[in-house]
């Protein structure tokens, strides 16, 4: 009210003074540049305390995380725990002349836990925590970057006194934002300086501080980070967090369904050896997007077939209205049943469900799983991988008489293999160096590997054709074909031709 009657009267002292034929033009630049300086200026002190508080003091208590809240990481728990000791035993290291770990700087992919992790880390050594992102920190205003490292380090030692607390944490998400080699921005000088006053500060905690500050950074691009950063003094240790293995996906699995209604039949081991590669932010989405899917069918209690689904829509998204011509659909399905037809032969149990049902970008795919995890990829390997991807082409070719555009990213995938191979070593070529081999003995030896890999497939279409063509009729009506129904089928062909 008071903002609409103050407008009110603002408008009518204009409109006064221009019948009075006073010229405005002053006093309207004059405004101009009050309001900007209100709007940038104003608005970056307001900035400066909202990074500090985030609008409320809850920011800076301490999180109800616990470390058992988090699965899949205990390598990476283990180490966090063993520093945290450091923090809370302040005494003990002072006897032993042990200096205070400054930083911990937790580095993996996207959604495995780091946050969680820095949270967990204040509950567990009951600190004041107070959270930020690096870019919260750069400005376009030359010297604002600095401040605010200064501004926060100084409210996180306020509100520990306040909070009559030893310890306080900041954590700064996408610390590679702020923390960025230096001199890679050109004259933008700003990401210097912020960095600067970042080491100035580390170098500043001192084990008789009354305060306790650990700083806490995460990022997914460590080879970007400057080395004054990572050197033993300031971010005394790299915490990796990587993506869980299957051990670790089926512990994630209990903790985000221990709230879920499942089916007796529902099997997390099973699911966990379906969500190969999934994060643990992945995994959250994918119990509760089985939820959704149960809530949709008005089911009591969530089945197993509403987690495939969701496992469906997690890796490529939801489906899609399109649906291709009756001759694309068909084109699609030969292609699709390839791929698990090779699937099956280089590595059996693999396939897990073969749909011609558009998602994404995808027409149809063939979800693969593997037995186990694995960290190490032979040259067998690779080459099953190959064969895989031009299967699906070859069986267009072979029966349907010629390929589609539809394999296009299946071959860059193939080529890309093919490149592993050479520079890992494993070629004819021998041990080769990516700057030195000749681009066409590249391509030549690639193709060859392509090639063999070609007739090796081809091999496999030709005496069951009859199958494919089986299955391909089953998934124009179906739109899928579960894993176990086409190993069941398969195996049914295999002995009818022995």
């Amino acid at each position: 009210m008071v903002k609409e009657f103050s407008l009110g009267i603002g408008l009518a002292i204009v409109i006064f003074l221009a019948v009075q034929g006073i010229n405005l033009f002053p006093f309207v630049f004059l405004g101009g540049i009050g309001y900007y300086f209100f709007k940038t200026i104003g608005k970056e002190e307001l900035g400066n305390k909202f990074l500090i508080t985030g609008g409320n003091d809850d920011q800076s208590n301490v999180p109800q995380v616990d470390f058992a809240d988090i699965g899949g990481q205990e390598t990476a728990k283990n180490e966090l725990l063993e520093a945290l000791e450091f923090v809370k035993s302040k005494e003990e290291i002072k006897k032993l002349g042990i200096r205070p770990l400054k930083g911990l700087l937790l580095s993996g992919p996207p959604g495995t836990g780091k946050t969680l992790m820095a949270k967990a880390a204040a509950n567990y050594i009951e600190s004041v925590f107070i959270s930020t992102s690096g870019s919260e920190f750069i400005e376009m205003y030359a010297g604002v970057g600095a401040k605010r490292v200064r501004k926060i380090f100084k409210e996180a030692r306020d509100k520990a006194k306040k909070a009559e607390k030893n310890n306080a944490i900041i954590f700064i998400d996408e610390i590679d934002i702020l923390g960025g080699k230096r001199g890679q921005n050109g004259s933008h000088m700003e990401y210097d300086q912020t960095l600067n006053q970042l080491l100035v500060e580390l170098d500043g905690i001192s084990v008789d501080d009354q305060v306790n500050i650990l700083v806490i950074g995460a990022t997914n691009r460590i080879d970007i980070l400057d080395n004054a950063l990572l050197r033993p003094g300031r971010f005394d240790r790299i915490v990796k967090v990587d993506l869980p293995d299957k051990e670790g996906r089926e512990h994630i699995l209990e903790i985000h369904t221990k709230n879920k209604p499942l089916v007796a039949d529902v099997s997390l081991e099973q699911l966990a050896k379906e969500t190969f590669r999934f994060s643990g932010a992945q995994l959250e989405n994918l119990t509760n997007e089985a939820a959704i899917m149960a809530m949709r069918e008005e089911a009591e209690e969530i089945e197993m077939k509403h987690f495939k689904e969701a496992i469906d829509k997690v890796m490529m998204g939801e489906k899609l209205n399109r649906r291709p011509n009756e001759e694309e659909l068909k084109r699609v399905a030969y292609h699709e049943t390839g791929h698990a037809l090779l699937g099956e032969v280089v590595n059996p149990n693999s396939v897990s469900n073969i749909t011609i049902t558009s998602r994404g970008k995808a027409l149809g795919y063939v979800r693969h799983n593997p037995e186990d995890d694995f960290y190490l990829q032979t040259v067998d390997y690779l080459k099953d991988q190959i064969a895989v991807l031009i299967a699906g082409s070859l069986v267009e070719e072979e029966i349907l008489g010629n390929r589609s555009t539809g394999a296009a990213n299946d071959f860059k995938k193939a080529m890309e293999l093919a490149k592993k191979i050479v520079f890992s070593g494993m070629s004819k070529l021998g041990v080769v160096s990516k700057d030195t081999v000749p681009q066409k003995l590249l391509y030549d030896t690639m193709s060859e590997i392509i090639a063999e890999q070609e007739e090796r497939v081809t091999a496999e279409i030709l005496p069951n054709q009859e199958f494919i063509a089986e299955v391909v009729e089953d998934l124009l009506v179906q739109e899928s074909i579960s894993g176990e129904e086409f190993r069941a089928r398969l195996k049914t062909e295999q002995e009818v031709v022995a």
